[in-house]
């Protein structure tokens, strides 16, 4: 297939630049993979496409304060945009800077930290800081907001991207379908006898890299770090021998449920993936999404399609653009089935 087969026409103004006043006030394009019929409801309403016996997966990871600005000893700018952590005082960055440091310079950061520039690793660098980076980040990091967010991050999005049930730090992207979940609505599945589980795929800066390659074949997916924890394989199995569906939160859980099930059955999994999803893709685990809407031409978009069908994915992206839905990390909200299933 071509990546031009994923395109779709957003005007720029649909890209939410900032979250609503309340989690739960999102709208919810609800999506029937089989027979294409689309739905507008509010994301309130979830609770009602669900009945005793689902089971929502989450993904925990917690957003860092990933991106920092530091200084070359000549004094030249240099900007560090974490990846992905590899120890306690190591990690693997995007630098960006009018001439990158060699390997062996040191990078003087805010609250008197150095960083030892390593190895290049294609468009990446190792580090390794003087003392732990997660802390360092908290103290003196910003929220790296995604490129089509055309503001600076300010205090409220610390809180705001990022999920209630975030855990686990590493990620420096939100996982966004889960953005929309608060206590109220929390409760209500719970009532409604939803059961939950948990899993953590660290999002990377690199889930906004455009697909290159004009067949998507082609394509190369980044890594990311996901742990598949025993529990939650035990109750994905529970799930399926009562009969109930798994629903996965956001693509990333999606991407994490179908790593650990390669081998045909959810097992406990703990490692990088670079699983690519697109049409023709067998779904082992999942029996319905919750997500955001994706980019045009973007894997996320064409993990979705492979899901409930390129055409009516398609469709319900033009329906979503004339409803004048809101796009993006802080937009609404999908809730998908799979085509071809009952």
């Amino acid at each position: 297939m071509q990546r031009s087969d994923f395109h779709y026409d957003l005007p720029p103004e649909l890209i939410a630049q900032v979250p609503l006043a309340e989690r739960r006030a999102s709208r919810l394009l609800v999506l029937d993979g089989v027979t294409g019929a689309i739905e507008d409801r509010a994301f309130i309403d979830l609770p009602a496409f669900l009945r005793a016996g689902d089971l929502l997966v989450f993904n925990d990871t917690r957003v860092l304060p990933a991106r920092v600005i530091g200084r070359k000893p000549t004094g030249g700018r240099v900007e560090l945009l974490l990846e992905r952590l590899l120890g306690p005082r190591s990690a693997l960055v995007h630098l960006q800077a009018s001439h990158k440091p060699l390997a062996g310079t040191h990078v003087e950061l805010p609250g008197g930290a150095q960083a030892r520039v390593g190895a290049r690793r294609a468009e990446l660098t190792e580090i390794e800081l003087d003392r732990d980076v997660v802390p360092f980040l908290e103290a003196h990091g910003q929220i790296p907001l995604p490129p089509y967010i055309a503001r600076m991050p300010n205090a409220a999005d610390r809180e705001r991207y990022q999920t209630v049930f975030a855990r686990a730090p590493g990620a420096v992207a939100a996982p966004t379908a889960g953005l929309h979940f608060d206590a109220p609505v929390l409760d209500a599945l719970a009532a409604r006898g939803v059961e939950r589980a948990f899993l953590t795929l660290h999002v990377g800066a690199g889930t906004f890299a455009p697909v290159r390659t004009e067949r998507i074949e082609d394509h190369e997916l980044h890594a990311e770090w996901l742990d598949v924890p025993a529990e939650t394989c035990a109750a994905v199995e529970r799930c399926r021998q009562r009969g109930g569906r798994v629903v996965a939160v956001g693509t990333t859980s999606v991407r994490a449920l179908e790593t650990a099930a390669r081998g045909g059955k959810v097992t406990r999994f703990s490692g990088d993936s670079r699983l690519y999803i697109y049409p023709g893709f067998e779904f082992r685990v999942v029996d319905a999404m919750v997500t955001n809407f994706h980019l045009p031409e973007s894997s996320l978009l064409m993990l979705v399609a492979a899901f409930a069908g390129r055409e009516h994915t398609l469709a319900a992206y033009r329906h979503a653009v004339a409803q004048r839905y809101r796009f993006f990390s802080y937009g609404d909200a999908m809730l998908v089935t799979p085509k071809g299933r009952a």
